[in-house]
């Protein structure tokens, strides 16, 4: 349904053909044919990995036949996603159990420095981006322009290893990597401390690293509010400058904003994939 002349009706066949919503399938089936190419044309799979010098070619072989990975790319595909769609996703070799229970092992660590992180994000940003807005062109606008991009073309691993280096090595008040202090038994509260001193540092990284994108996108959705002729006219009636930005300006924008949410999800999680390994911090 949409909302039209303040009556509700229902889309039409056409309507609903071309909504954005309809598209999402075929995009998803396509971009995993084009990852399933790119991982299937790499050099050597997962047998040849854990092969080591002690196989024989014959077992190499019947391994790779056990696996399916002996079959054509397209055959190779269709096996994939049929066991895919049933949320089948093979055997860990490393952990030796299903994937899905890996999944379900790591995913909450994962969860837990991105959600920490996207939420310093929020906090932090969208001041920042309403002030830029309001005092476009300021010196306060250009310091944090330059520190926007800056944060969105240093590298993830990068920034990391910066931080590993000064609070880990030199200055020693944080722990190098990890979730808990190796060696440790701590419960309760010490236990919840430990993991906060831990996560300094991966959620730091995230922050940065997504925080400059998070405030240009701010900035622009309030600098396109704040020159609609709705805020001309209150600040005409003499509205309190703070009233005009923060409930009428800042309320139209959020919209906008809302749709920042879904993309800063996957950012996180994917810039958390380099952040886990850095600082072997247990997630997916």
């Amino acid at each position: 349904k949409q909302e039209s002349n303040k009556d509700w009706r229902f889309l039409t066949n056409d309507e609903i053909c071309n909504s954005p919503c309809s598209h999402m399938i075929p995009i998803l089936i396509g971009v995993s044919m084009v990852v399933f190419l790119l991982v299937a044309s790499l050099p050597g799979d997962a047998v040849d990995a854990h092969a080591g010098g002690n196989i024989t070619a014959e077992k190499i072989a019947q391994n790779k036949a056990l696996l399916g990975l002996d079959k054509p790319i397209p055959e190779r595909y269709v096996n994939w996603a049929s066991h895919a769609i049933r949320g089948d996703f093979g055997i860990s070799i490393s952990y030796k159990i299903p994937v899905t229970e890996v999944i379900g092992k790591f995913v909450w660590n994962s969860f837990l420095v991105a959600a920490v992180a996207f939420i310093l994000q929020l906090l932090i940003a969208i001041p920042i981006g309403v002030i830029s807005a309001t005092k476009q062109y300021s010196i306060f606008d250009n310091t944090f322009s330059v520190v926007a991009f800056a944060g969105i073309s240093l590298p993830s691993f990068f920034l990391a290893m910066i931080l590993r280096h000064v609070f880990s090595v030199k200055l020693g008040v944080l722990p190098l990597d990890g979730m808990i202090t190796a060696g440790a038994n701590n419960t309760g509260g010490a236990y919840v401390l430990d993991v906060v001193l831990h996560m300094i540092l991966p959620v730091v990284t995230l922050t940065v690293i997504q925080l400059g994108g998070t405030m240009r996108y701010v900035r622009t959705s309030m600098l396109e509010v704040i020159n609609q002729d709705y805020i001309r006219t209150a600040r005409a009636k003499g509205l309190p400058e703070k009233v005009v930005i923060y409930k009428h300006a800042l309320k139209n924008a959020n919209d906008s904003d809302c749709n920042l949410c879904w993309w800063c999800d996957p950012g996180l999680f994917a810039g958390a994939m380099i952040t886990e390994t850095v600082f072997a911090w247990p997630g997916m």
